[in-house]
């Protein structure tokens, strides 16, 4: 009985652990997650320009370029203008420094939606 009860057991957390990966495989991205809490999206799309450059846009911009990741965090942080056109990015002085550097990745890494 009782190697019955540990088997069900081991089994029940097994089917617990799967469920919990299949969540997360089709959770959006972190980095996504964040830039939808903050307002970003109300700006940027992945995939099209709307006020600001669409995410996918930014990746191909500073793709290979070392000093990406410093300069748009800082980017995030303290708003901007004139890379994109006249229209200012504005500051995000709220946000973490590692919620920025999480959205920075995910939009430096293409902007997957998966």
């Amino acid at each position: 009985m009782r190697l019955f009860a540990s088997v069900v057991r081991a089994s029940l957390g097994l089917v617990v652990a799967l469920a919990s990966l299949a969540h997360a495989a089709d959770a959006p991205p972190r980095g996504l997650a964040i830039a939808r809490s903050n307002a970003c999206m109300g700006c940027h799309a992945v995939d099209r320009k709307l006020v600001g450059p669409s995410f996918q846009q930014v990746a191909e911009k500073y793709k290979g370029n070392a000093g990406a990741p410093a300069s748009l965090a800082k980017k995030v942080k303290d708003g901007g203008s004139g890379v994109w056109g006249a229209i200012p990015m504005p500051a995000h002085p709220a946000m973490s420094d590692a919620d920025i550097r999480t959205v920075v990745d995910w939009v430096l890494v293409g902007a997957p939606s998966k």
